[in-house]
């Protein structure tokens, strides 16, 4: 249990200053953006291997001929999510039609008001939905050794808002991933390539449904 926390609070810590680079190649179909930290940023993994060309790969296999744009930034926060959102928007072939919006860890790890993380992700549920896309809210948990309201009011976050909104939820970006053996690079923090494929099998039916709807 000490090293699942201590791989958790480890987990969003800043590792990267840059700001990310969405491609602009292949916007036939769908085109779904990742919008979040590390964990869709692919941070450790070679080129391909991340959670956006993947969630790409199964998405194709499926039939769907849709494009996933990586905007995922190591070590963003919600706050640094709003700084960057109209950026990102304006750097992509066309508006998305589905953006995977998975941030608020680095919050909760420098705990961060759980309104102000409520009111950033609200901010950056409009903002999509004003560019016309669906979006899909990948839901983060506190960590257990905070205090306890801290964490039942932060968990709140995820499914009070996709039910305001209206938007699909995953409630949790690491299902079956955090912890388990041979899920996580050698620095037990990142998902490996097999993490990657196990989070990607678990979101893909909500994505396809989302990109139905």
């Amino acid at each position: 249990m000490t090293r699942f926390l201590f791989a958790i609070l480890i987990l969003f810590l800043p590792l990267s200053t840059g700001s990310a680079q969405p491609s602009t190649e292949g916007d036939e179909g769908a085109l779904v953006l990742a919008f979040g930290d590390s964990l869709t940023a692919g941070y450790g993994l070679d080129a391909g291997l991340g959670f956006a060309p993947q969630l790409e790969d199964a998405l194709r296999r499926e039939g769907l001929a849709a494009s996933v744009v990586d905007a995922g930034v190591s070590g963003d926060t919600t706050s640094g999510g709003l700084d960057r959102v109209d950026w990102t928007l304006e750097n992509l072939p066309r508006s998305p039609d589905l953006v995977i919006l998975e941030l608020g860890g680095n919050d909760m790890l420098r705990g961060i008001d759980p309104a102000i993380v409520r009111t950033n992700l609200s901010a950056l549920i409009e903002r999509f939905e004003a560019e016309g896309a669906t979006v899909l809210l990948a839901g983060m948990r506190a960590a257990p050794n905070y205090d306890p309201e801290y964490v039942a009011t932060f968990d709140a976050i995820y499914p009070e808002l996709a039910s305001e909104y209206g938007v699909a939820l995953y409630p949790f970006f690491l299902e079956g991933v955090a912890a388990e053996p041979g899920m996580m690079q050698r620095d037990g923090i990142h998902p490996t390539f097999a993490g990657i494929k196990r989070i990607v099998t678990g979101i893909l039916p909500s994505v396809e449904e989302a990109l139905d709807d």
